[in-house]
């Protein structure tokens, strides 16, 4: 596997001054993130297709051993609280269990019978999008997920950094990244799980983006949880409808610090109605913003 092999530049690297090695693992980030750019029609091909298959009460799954199972869960963790992706919508397969994010667990990763268990407990299927996440390619836990999750009809996506890999192979949509071989020989938590950070940062936000949750490049689902965001949501909904800072601060308390609901009530739509139409729209405020367009 690239990903394991040596690379004969930094053999002596335990020897060399601090700033170079520093300068040389930034080097290595920087083309960790070069690796991710040939992958952008893939990334784009796995969200367009994740975002049809979700619809209404689809999953999103996240699965993984090691490092790439902890960015993965790193990664779904921040949908609820940026775009309210409900944690009934989501489902962390880590090998080794939730223990397996803080302590590495013996054995975990090999375990492709716990894999295939997982995917059956959790009764993913036809409605659900499953990420599975490993820098070999191979890792048997991720392997026998992608592998029964795709069987029990779900929509697999695999990401990896060796080529030719089972698990790209083994979902329907793969994620390549090349990243080759460390500057520390196989520890994949650097270059390897940089990239897998970027992908994976890219595919999520490209699907909340399909779904409607981003408008105007602002996240106008977000959970507003602190006055930092309370005073964000505010001005969002004050940009958005045109309206003043005090019609906005009322218009967002009236929807309960919904932004959405709140940028529809500040243009004097009432809060009850505000709802059915974001229901109807499943969240999408530009679809309810154009239609209430067509009522002027």
């Amino acid at each position: 596997m690239n990903t394991e092999a040596l690379d004969a530049r930094y053999l002596d690297l335990d020897l060399w001054p601090t700033e170079l090695a520093v300068e040389a693992m930034l080097e290595g980030q920087l083309a960790a993130i070069a690796a991710v750019q040939s992958q952008t029609a893939a990334i784009a091909a796995a969200a367009d297709a994740a975002a049809a298959r979700l619809g209404d009460t689809g999953r999103l799954v996240f699965a993984g051993a090691g490092t790439s199972g902890r960015l993965a869960v790193q990664d779904g963790t921040e949908l609820y609280p940026t775009y309210s992706w409900g944690p009934e919508r989501l489902v962390f397969l880590m090998a080794g269990g939730a223990g397996a994010l803080t302590e590495a667990v013996e054995g975990a990763e090999d375990d492709a019978e716990a894999g295939r268990a997982a995917v059956v407990q959790d009764a993913i299927g036809p409605d659900d999008v499953v990420i599975g996440v490993a820098a070999s390619g191979r890792t048997p836990y991720t392997l026998a997920v992608i592998e029964q999750a795709r069987a029990a009809g779900a929509l697999t996506i695999g990401v990896a950094n060796n080529p030719g890999s089972a698990l790209l192979e083994s979902a329907e949509h793969g994620v390549l990244v090349k990243t080759g071989s460390e500057v520390v020989g196989g520890s994949t938590r650097m270059k390897a799980g940089t990239a897998q950070k970027a992908v994976l940062n890219l595919l999520t936000t490209a699907i909340m983006i399909r779904l409607g949750l981003v408008y105007q490049g602002r996240m106008v689902a977000m959970r507003i949880s602190n006055a930092k965001l309370l005073q964000r949501g505010r001005n969002m909904v004050q940009d958005i409808a045109g309206v003043e800072a005090d019609a906005a601060e009322r218009a967002l308390a009236a929807a309960d610090n919904d932004i959405r609901l709140g940028v529809i009530a500040a243009l004097g739509v009432p809060v009850a109605e505000g709802k059915a139409l974001l229901d109807v729209h499943k969240g999408n405020l530009r679809h309810v913003l154009q239609v209430l367009e067509t009522r002027d």
